[in-house]
């Protein structure tokens, strides 16, 4: 494996995975951590082992940008298996019931107008969700011969959910969701909804966030590449977050004085905003992204609250 070894690189941003189905998301970033020889990287957002396509991972300095991206909104492909129930909520689960009953292509369209838009979701019982301090599939496995505790339900919003196709027996749809959202609850519920059951069958995601599959690297390139070719590959910090407004600061003296934590006005800057936004990215005199800013304590000015350097 060529990416395994070699000269350490400089790797900063983003790496956009095409994960294959069997490995786990921390899988992929053990594999990542060894082919760029960097221990400092990150998912924004598990894909179960059975789920394909993008998983983004922060490298380096993005680490610091996880929790902004991963609360992004995502786009999967998903195929729904009628007529039965399992304990996880997918195909690789144990069976808890079958029915013989399918719903016609009405009633499933019916069906998913009460998953569309802003409504509470319950997510599986096997999830990373905490349920008294513990993950919940650390208690649905001790407690799998007992009722299986589902953690508590949150908001969550579904923007698109369209059926891409139907044959009677599955469903494949396509939705983008907020972040939180549970595929397999889902399926779950869909299938209690019709009278039937479902499982999720098979799940790809296309999109999250800003990275969709048009810059993704595949599993077995990402193990196979050599270590620069492989950095090359990044997503650089520079754009990132590109929706949100820059300012440039106009010298080292105001780079120092942000990693300091004293405030920028707009007399430290290029070309100063009209008007602050909840957010800016400020951008060193080369145009490199340093930090993320907050309107500080005087009006007008700025405070580095996630600082990269």
């Amino acid at each position: 494996m060529a990416s395994q070894s070699g000269p350490r690189v400089q790797a900063d941003g983003v790496l956009v995975v095409d994960k294959t189905e069997g490995p786990t998301s921390h899988d992929v970033v053990t594999l990542a951590r060894r082919a760029l020889g960097v221990s400092r990287i990150g998912h924004t957002g598990t894909l179960d082992p059975m789920a394909t396509g993008v998983l983004p991972l922060v490298v380096g300095r993005a680490t610091r940008l996880a929790q902004f991206l991963s609360a992004s909104d995502k786009t999967y492909e998903a195929t729904i298996a009628f007529g039965r129930t399992t304990d996880t909520y997918d195909v690789t689960g144990t069976v808890a019931a079958r029915c013989d009953r399918r719903p016609s292509r009405e009633a499933l369209d019916a069906a998913l107008l009460a998953f569309t838009g802003q409504f509470e979701q319950t997510p599986p019982a096997y999830s990373a969700k905490n349920i008294d301090g513990e993950r919940a599939y650390d208690l649905a496995r001790k407690n799998k011969h007992t009722t299986l505790q589902r953690p508590k339900a949150v908001s969550v919003i579904v923007t698109r959910l369209r059926v891409m196709s139907f044959d009677g027996e599955s469903a494949r749809l396509e939705m983008q969701v907020s972040a939180g959202f549970y595929v397999r609850s889902l399926a779950h519920d869909l299938g209690e909804a019709l009278g039937c059951g479902a499982v999720l069958a098979a799940l790809r995601r296309t999109r999250a966030g800003e990275f969709d599959l048009r810059r993704a690297v595949p599993l077995a390139e990402v193990v196979q590449s050599p270590r620069e070719l492989l950095a090359a590959k990044l997503v650089p910090l520079n754009e990132l977050m590109a929706d949100i407004p820059a300012v440039v600061l106009r010298s080292a003296t105001e780079v120092e004085r942000v990693k300091n934590g004293v405030e920028v006005g707009p007399t430290d800057v290029m070309a100063p905003l009209a008007a602050l936004p909840p957010m800016v990215r400020l951008l060193d005199p080369a145009h490199n992204l340093l930090a993320l800013a907050k309107p500080g304590k005087t009006p007008g000015y700025l405070h580095g609250w996630v600082v990269l350097a």
